[in-house]
């Protein structure tokens, strides 16, 4: 597994939007995007800081939509 790259939350945003995931609202300082798969809705928040913490993007981004570490920094370089 590779290690987590330091990265913003629109960086992240604009990695989740490649997925399929789509802006619902924003609130403050926190963006929920979702994005349908089948019959199942993936709903994920994402605080729009200089750079979010390890454990955020790991625990509260990416393992709820089961999108491993490896996707996300391919999606990083497209």
């Amino acid at each position: 597994m590779a290690k987590l790259p330091q990265v913003s939350g629109r960086e992240t945003i604009k990695a989740l939007q490649k997925t399929g995931f789509i802006i619902i609202h924003q609130r403050g300082s926190h963006v929920k995007l979702s994005r349908n798969i089948g019959n199942q809705k993936q709903t994920v928040i994402v605080p729009m800081q200089k750079i979010l913490k390890k454990g955020t993007l790991r625990n509260g981004i990416l393992k709820p939509i089961n999108l491993s570490v490896d996707e996300f920094m391919k999606l990083l370089k497209k």
